[in-house]
């Protein structure tokens, strides 16, 4: 599998990281540490010197009850900090948004790819993903940010999870979005229980049946402090565990905070899987 933006290529034949860079001042692990432009480049050198092959750029929190996000205010940003990573690199970039303005004008500033909580269900969303010939992850949710951890139910979570995303797909494939370019994300912590977080992890295996790459997101969410009855930004250790889970299971993107640990954890999971212990 590979992945193609802007005239390059990301394969996908072993588990890539995709470092989050959230230029907000509430987000829930990490809000107000990366929204100064010079902190936010200091820390996507950062990313880039360790090997992450992608940078998550968002704008906007999507924390259970976080508040809207005025369009001006989530332009102002996140187009400056991709233009100037655009600026100095060829890494990656993801814009992490639901409005397709945003996306409209995060690709022409040089992001690659559109990373969607809302699968591209916003008016003109997949207009824009068509027209740019940009790569799109499509995310699972049930209901919306600010009230969908109030009691989230399921027929049939895997079931239900698959559904949404084949529909996602079929509407992306109708307005002219290639196949190639669809990644899936079950949407771990986006309208989900702690039980069916865990289901989620434990049945990762099954969303490989649909044949797109898929990503996968725990990194410091409430699946993890929760249980551990901890603070978000003391869970590096779980998320760590959790992405090595996902890794071992298949999935080609991980989506995290701690980029560095992570991309160690990837490198034993690479030798089990190359077989590189043998003699």
């Amino acid at each position: 599998m590979k992945l193609k933006s802007n005239n390059k290529e990301l394969y996908l034949d072993t588990t890539k990281v995709m470092g989050i860079l959230n230029v907000t001042p509430d987000s829930f692990s990490d809000g107000g540490e990366f929204n100064d432009l010079n902190n936010a480049l200091l820390r996507a050198e950062k990313m880039i010197d360790a090997g992450v092959a992608i940078i998550d750029i968002g704008g906007e929190s999507t924390r259970p009850g976080a508040p809207d996000v005025a369009l001006d205010e989530e332009l102002e940003r996140t187009i400056p900090v991709i233009k100037a990573i655009r600026k100095k690199h060829d890494v990656w970039i993801s814009i992490d948004t639901s409005k397709p303005e945003v996306m409209r004008q995060a690709l022409e500033a040089g992001a690659d790819i559109i990373n969607d909580v809302r699968a591209l269900s916003e008016p003109g969303a997949m207009e824009i993903a068509a027209q740019f010939k940009a790569p799109v992850c499509l995310m699972h949710m049930q209901g919306q940010p600010r009230t969908m951890q109030i009691n989230p139910l399921y027929n049939d979570l895997i079931a239900d999870v698959g559904d949404f995303l084949r529909e996602r797909v079929a509407a992306c494939e109708a307005i002219g979005i290639a196949r190639e370019q669809i990644i899936l994300d079950p949407g771990f912590g986006f309208g989900k229980s702690l039980q069916h977080n865990y289901q989620l992890l434990d049945s990762l295996e099954h969303f490989h049946l649909f044949g797109f790459p898929i990503l996968a997101g725990m990194s410091r969410k409430s699946m993890l402090f929760k249980l551990l009855d901890k603070e978000p930004s003391d869970t590096m250790a779980a998320s760590v565990a959790c992405a090595t889970i996902a890794a071992l299971k298949g999935a080609q993107i991980l989506r995290v905070h701690d980029f560095e640990e992570t991309l160690d954890a990837l490198k034993i999971v690479q030798c089990l899987n190359e077989n590189k212990y043998k003699q």
